[in-house]
């Protein structure tokens, strides 16, 4: 496997653990809807994660690119989760804007593995 699909693994990996710990601790917490949003976004997004970078190690076409919008991905998944969770445990945000940034890179990245994906048709 490369370093960059093993490098994805393992921030998915990093990414699920947030997860599970945001859920465990939303049960704890009263009017805990933040955490609850930053759990199910990190856990989602790291079975995304894992399969982008089982993709990514098969060497398909483009594979920069690909490569590009997981990154991508996994960073806008954790700056839009960090923020919520900022908000939740320390009473104030990331910094302004973190979560609608977090938010639009994530919502980006997916629509470049759209168009990663047409092109990776057109180039087979």
């Amino acid at each position: 496997m490369q370093r960059p699909s093993l490098l994805i693994v393992f921030l998915a990996a990093l990414s699920g653990a947030a997860g599970v710990a945001l859920a465990a601790a939303s049960a704890h917490i009263s009017n805990a809807a933040n955490l609850e949003t930053a759990s199910r976004f990190l856990m989602i997004h790291a079975a995304a994660a894992l399969g982008l970078g089982a993709l990514l190690a098969a060497k398909p076409p483009l594979a920069r690119w690909l490569g590009g919008a997981s990154f991508a991905l996994i960073a806008g998944v954790a700056l839009f989760s960090g923020d919520l969770a900022a908000r939740s445990f320390a009473g104030d945000r990331l910094f302004p804007y973190a979560a609608p940034i977090g938010g639009s890179l994530t919502i980006g990245s997916w629509l470049a593995l759209a168009v990663w994906a047409l092109a990776a048709l057109r180039a087979r």
